[in-house]
């Protein structure tokens, strides 16, 4: 009876807070989703697809060495700054790093940053933890944001509805979540509120309706050893008297606001409910620097289109089917047309943005 009764309290306060109420998101729809009708699909020569798709360790090894050493290099800066105003500069180059986690996490867990299976799944759970991204959880979800991209009735796609194509009611409820920090003030609304409530074997409904009973027990068991985690990283900041644990290991990823500028133009303000990755997803175009910690993501209709390449290979993959797909936009041009559509969808929740696609004879359902 306890246990009930505790998941319908949290269940009234997501309500309260705009987290549970799924049934107002699925108001805004104007074409029901058909899971039986196919995809688009861009024709490629099989041998072609079959060198695109070719996984190498050596490419994995590559950025995660750099990654990974470039992070422990800026955690040392950290504590050398600690106390001074070069603290806040080094800090926010720390968190924007760490952001790439996320990419890690993506990539190992589509099994293409690595060619051995056992190196994707170890640094795939490593980069779960570094996101507060459950990696059960996240692998049923994530599937299903592949396989229902952008499809908010059932089956749905819980990470657009949970977060990439979240509609703000004003443009300000957009503009805040870009400030470093922010989301302490909204940890209602945070994976470890949700791992914690998984942790305390509470069913969410994400669990309910995204995970196979036969899963839930291992994403409870890593819930629970995820906040075991965080206990002993505020242990050791409680022992040493010094905040340093909790910034280094707890909460960078609430000041990857870099991560949150790119991350947050693939699906934004375009069309839900279609079979055509070019009219539900953003490509975009990036630095070399920004590129290499977002590993290569920017080319994101193409991810959709050919999960099965491994990012390293994207931009060949971009070369080959350009010219079926829209053009990639700048970061300023994708918030220039953004913005407005935010304005817009605030106020007629149909609203989308229309995308000119090629027409060409190679293209195929």
């Amino acid at each position: 009876m306890a246990p009930i009764i505790i998941d319908r309290l949290v269940q009234s306060i997501l309500i309260f807070f705009k987290l549970g109420d799924r049934k107002e998101f699925k108001k805004l729809q104007i074409d029901k989703n058909n899971s039986s009708e196919p995809w688009f699909r861009i024709k490629i020569d099989g041998t072609q697809m079959k060198s695109l798709a070719v996984r190498s360790d050596y490419e994995g090894w590559k950025h995660l060495t750099i990654f990974f050493t470039s992070l422990l290099g800026l955690a040392f800066i950290c504590f050398l700054t600690w106390g001074s105003w070069w603290f806040i500069v080094t800090y926010l180059a720390y968190c924007t790093l760490w952001g790439g986690a996320d990419a890690i996490w993506h990539e190992c867990g589509h099994r293409t940053a690595f060619k051995t299976r056992r190196l994707n799944d170890f640094f795939y759970e490593i980069a779960s933890f570094m996101n507060n991204f459950e990696a059960v959880r996240f692998r049923c979800t994530h599937s299903l944001h592949h396989t229902h991209t952008a499809s908010s009735v059932d089956p749905h796609d819980f990470e657009v509805e949970g977060s990439i194509f979240w509609r703000p009611r004003t443009l300000i409820e957009f503009l805040v979540i870009f400030i470093p920090g922010f989301g302490l003030l909204n940890l209602h609304r945070s994976l470890h509120f949700e791992i914690l409530q998984h942790a305390l074997g509470i069913e969410t409904r994400v669990m309910r309706e995204c995970i196979p009973d036969h899963k839930k027990a291992s994403c409870i068991r890593n819930s629970r050893i995820y906040v075991l985690l965080w206990m002993v990283i505020i242990s050791a900041a409680l022992s040493l008297g010094s905040w340093l644990p909790i910034l280094l290991l707890l909460v960078p990823k609430f000041f990857a606001t870099l991560n949150i500028v790119w991350g947050i133009t693939q699906h934004i303000g375009l069309k839900e409910d279609v079979k055509d990755h070019r009219l539900s997803t953003r490509s975009i175009r990036l630095n070399p620097v920004f590129s290499f910690i977002y590993w290569k993501m920017e080319y994101h209709i193409e991810h959709h289109m050919f999960p099965m390449v491994p990012s390293h290979q994207l931009p060949k993959l971009h070369e080959l089917i350009k010219e079926h797909l829209p053009e990639p936009r700048s970061l300023y041009e994708a918030y220039r047309e953004i913005i407005p559509a935010i304005i817009r969808q605030a106020k007629d929740p149909s609203y989308h943005i229309s995308v000119n696609v090629p027409e060409t004879k190679e293209t195929a359902p």
